[in-house]
């Protein structure tokens, strides 16, 4: 049952490329329109989500308690896979594509991606939307700090700053106080309905981005470098397999453990893409990844649910 689920929902999700890629191609959508594209779902559309996530949840201490592990569950985990690549490939990381492979193996799309599925996957627990936010904000943390150091090798970049402020952090500290009032019931329907919306969007917008995105690449050296298989290999298998193992054993909800092994399992993150334009380092390569590691997943994450 979870692998039909799985099937379904991460078909849907990629379906949603498809306007993207036909606008583009029939020149109605431009690659110039992503930066607008990408400020809506960045600044208006992500932090709707995550506080829509923390609004919508009744407050319980079990709730907290379980919300606050899972964050540090995730900090730790993908911290320490982090590392572990970094270290399995120090002697190569003056090479930049080794150190896309360092972030691009770890750093996942769980919010746009990951949320829908996980909810779809566990629809009796409400809980596992904050825990797609929490590792949201968790992977943010990381992105500024371990992401940066890795992908330049200067630490002057690291900067904890840049990880506590950022559009993600503004839903958070919009949400998670209503959650601890459990300000639910005084919210007018009509306001939440308009956050919950506007949040309901980041997925569809984030597929469309991707695919206007796909279709100004060129398709032969998509598919072609060994390296995005690599990189494929540890986002979509490899780490979350280890970080499954890891909390498997641990006296932890099921859906606790389902939620690690599915989130762990989405897609590149395209803010690696970001991050390697920013520092001019494998832009192609990084979106590559991004583009790749999403049609692949349609594969690896219902084989992954097989495991629950």
């Amino acid at each position: 049952m979870p692998f039909q689920i799985a099937v379904t929902n991460v078909l849907v999700t990629l379906l949603y490329i498809l306007p993207g890629y036909i606008l583009c191609k029939l020149k109605k959508a431009t690659a110039d329109h992503l930066p607008s594209l990408s400020g809506v779902l960045v600044y208006a559309a992500s932090p709707c989500m995550i506080a829509s996530t923390f609004i919508s949840l009744d407050y319980s201490r079990e709730h907290l308690v379980n919300m606050l592990l899972f964050f540090l569950a995730s900090l730790i985990l993908q911290g320490a896979f982090m590392a572990l690549i970094y270290l399995i490939f120090r002697r190569k990381m003056q090479d930049a594509k080794y150190r896309i492979l360092n972030i691009g193996s770890v750093l996942g799309n769980v919010g746009f991606f990951g949320l829908p599925i996980v909810q779809a996957l566990l629809p009796d627990h409400p809980e596992v939307m904050c825990y797609s936010s929490m590792i949201v904000i968790s992977m943010n943390i990381l992105v500024f700090t371990m992401g940066v150091f890795c992908l330049t090798g200067d630490k002057k970049y690291m900067t904890l700053k840049s990880g506590l402020i950022n559009p993600t952090m503004l839903g958070f500290i919009v949400g998670f106080p209503l959650f601890l009032l459990g300000a639910r019931p005084h919210i007018p329907d009509e306001l939440f309905d308009c956050i919950n919306l506007l949040g309901k969007m980041t997925t569809p917008l984030c597929m469309i981005i991707l695919g206007i995105r796909l279709a100004t690449v060129k398709l032969r050296p998509l598919f072609t470098r060994p390296i995005i298989y690599l990189i494929c290999l540890g986002k979509l298998i490899l780490f979350p397999l280890f970080s499954y193992a890891c909390v498997y054993f641990l006296p932890l909800p099921d859906a606790f453990k389902a939620s690690i092994l599915i989130l762990t399992s989405v897609p590149c993150a395209s803010v690696i893409l970001g991050l390697a334009e920013i520092h001019h380092s494998e832009t192609e390569l990084s979106a590559n990844c991004v583009l790749v590691s999403t049609l692949l997943c349609f594969l690896t994450i219902p084989l992954l649910t097989l495991l629950l």
